[in-house]
């Protein structure tokens, strides 16, 4: 995974309202990962109100509101789609899933306050390239996701759409190289702004909704 991909998954989730932690700043290649190597980013919504329903598995900007603490897995394989082949053949897609890793996860989140329930309520999300656009195969990659208790999916996408939605050329992004480098092609005309017909599903790896 490269930097970028993280950078990707990280403004997404500030621009959407959440703090973002990220574990470690180093990559892993000649050896397994640590529980705490599993975990690419840590999310916080502050302004989570707790009693409204649970998110729903596509995590479109629209049902970020309703997750509250999140681990956050990123595999950026850009050159093709998740689909049930590679989900049963590639196990390092669900390490971040393991017992020993969502410990790890629930310790950086501790908090004496919390009541036994609200401990519990950490989101799984996996960040993927995509899902497959026709059945069966969309239907079994997403059962295939549950059932290994991947709580929720986003597409790399519907974060892109969303951030050139957001990012405005007026604005010099300084701070972000990610959205400074959105806002210049949106400038230079080399980016539009995403048309309504880009968040069809049958566009899109996911789909995007909108409200």
């Amino acid at each position: 995974m490269s930097a970028i991909d993280e950078d990707i998954v990280r403004e997404y989730f500030e621009q959407n309202g959440f703090l973002v932690r990220q574990s470690r700043k180093y990559q892993v290649q000649s050896r397994k990962k640590t529980s705490d190597e599993a975990i690419d980013l840590l999310v916080y919504n502050p302004r989570f109100v707790r009693g409204e329903r649970k998110a729903g598995f596509f995590l479109f900007p629209s049902e970020l509101p309703y997750v509250h603490r999140a681990m956050v897995s990123v595999k950026g394989w850009h050159s093709g789609r998740f689909n049930p082949a590679t989900l049963k053949s590639s196990p390092d897609i669900f390490r971040f899933l393991e017992e020993n890793v969502q410990k790890e996860a629930h310790r950086f989140f501790s908090d004496e306050t919390l009541t036994d329930e609200e401990k519990e309520d950490l989101t799984k999300i996996l960040v993927t390239p995509g899902l497959p656009t026709q059945e069966p195969y969309r239907s079994q990659s997403v059962e295939l996701l549950k059932e290994r208790g991947v709580d929720g999916i986003i597409s790399f996408r519907s974060m892109l759409i969303d951030l050139i939605d957001r990012v405005e050329v007026n604005l010099n992004y300084r701070k972000s190289d990610t959205l400074q480098m959105l806002r210049l092609l949106k400038n230079y005309e080399l980016l539009k702004n995403p048309q309504m017909d880009l968040f069809s599903e049958k566009g899109s790896g996911m789909g995007v909704k909108r409200k």
